[in-house]
């Protein structure tokens, strides 16, 4: 049994979720995470999984067509180990180049690292939505500032505050 990531991009339709996840249950593989979503009535799936590489590329073979999907084994598992806190990081104004990268380039300057971003554009309003961990020695005040810095010259409005802990 391999670590796999399975990718899956194509024109949205009804079960491609089910279509895909049926395959790899068929297979005797188990989903470990998966992030799934949709870009511009673009589907796009992220799967990790263990199981028989060979087993899952001859299962998901017959799903091609307008579906782009690759299996590929992945080397080991590297634990992430939390940096620091976690916050809420939410950015919305007008669209324009360089959102992501001024902001992210924020984020990383104090050492943090981001967990997970999606974007979205609706007509002209232009969202941002993070999750950043930031480690224990960061100057939380400055960042709130060069955050803020930032997007004044960007044109937009930019939040971060303390996430919930998601511990069970």
């Amino acid at each position: 049994m391999s670590q796999l990531a399975v990718t899956v991009i194509g024109p949205d339709r009804p079960g491609i979720i089910a279509d895909v996840t049926e395959a790899l249950a068929g297979t005797g593989v188990n989903l470990e995470d998966s992030t799934m979503t949709l870009l511009r009535g673009h589907f796009a799936m992220m799967i990790v999984c263990s199981g028989s590489l060979d087993e899952v590329q001859t299962a998901i073979e017959p799903l091609r067509g307008d579906l782009v999907i690759t299996v590929r084994a992945m080397g080991p598992e590297h634990e992430h180990a939390a940096i620091g806190p976690s916050y809420l990081l939410s950015v919305h104004g007008a669209d324009r180049p360089g959102i992501v990268a001024a902001v992210t380039r924020m984020v990383a300057a104090v050492g943090g690292t981001i967990t997970d971003l999606a974007t979205r554009l609706s007509g002209e309003l232009y969202v941002l939505t993070a999750e950043v961990e930031l480690p224990l020695t960061a100057d939380l005040e400055t960042l709130e500032r060069a955050l803020e810095i930032t997007a004044e010259e960007l044109g937009v409005g930019v939040t971060l505050s303390p996430a919930e802990s998601d511990d069970l």
